[in-house]
């Protein structure tokens, strides 16, 4: 992950296209990690996952895994 909060202004964040009013769960990929953010917190923390860890996640928020959680 960027060591520093000048290498993740370099970062290209990508978010929902249902995302609005900018309060959204920003992710953007760093080599091998997978960085996830909250883009009303820009310079708040960021979250660091491998590719592994962020498919797992992905395929079990297909499957509804965390659907009771919203």
């Amino acid at each position: 992950m960027p060591e520093n909060s000048t290498a993740l202004k370099n970062i290209v964040w990508r978010t929902s296209r249902t995302c609005d009013g900018g309060v959204c769960v920003g992710v953007a990929r760093s080599g091998e990690t997978v960085l996830i953010s909250n883009t009303k917190n820009p310079d708040g923390p960021v979250c660091e996952f491998t590719v592994s860890e962020w498919r797992q996640f992905l395929a079990g928020a297909k499957l509804g895994d965390f659907d009771e959680i919203a």
